[in-house]
């Protein structure tokens, strides 16, 4: 039975998001001067996105919101196998926010801007591969 077709776009919209942030990410950090802050921010944009998808997917509706946690706990009420994943996820909420406005916190090490891609990149493929492949953009 073929599934529902606006399902199928939208959560396909969601995921293309998520995959433009992820290579934006990889653009900014190989710049020959790293644009850090942008690159984690589209870390964070990647995993909202991806959670995202996986909500519309699941036809499951989520407020306007920047925070991990709370979309986390929503897709790990769907699928717990998302769990231990997930509970890392919030880490990357404030990079939202965090380097937009005058009063910043510092920079952070290239550990921490190397933990926030990996992360970005593991949710999004954790919510790749729990979804149909014609949900996937081309």
């Amino acid at each position: 039975m073929p599934h529902d077709p606006v399902l199928t776009e939208n959560t396909r919209a969601w995921l293309a998001k998520s995959l433009a942030d992820l290579r934006r990410v990889e653009v900014l950090l190989s710049a020959d001067a790293p644009d850090v802050e942008d690159a984690l921010f589209h870390c964070q944009q990647a995993a909202e996105k991806a959670l995202k998808a996986f909500l519309t997917w699941h036809d499951q509706p989520f407020r306007k919101t920047h925070d991990l946690e709370a979309l986390g706990q929503q897709c790990r009420a769907i699928d717990p196998t998302l769990g231990s994943l997930l509970e890392d996820a919030d880490m990357l909420t404030e990079y939202a926010w965090a380097f937009r406005y005058p009063d910043s916190p510092p920079e952070p090490s290239s550990a921490e801007v190397e933990e926030a891609r990996r992360l970005a990149n593991d949710i999004a493929a954790a919510v790749l591969q729990r979804l149909p492949p014609e949900v996937r953009p081309d």
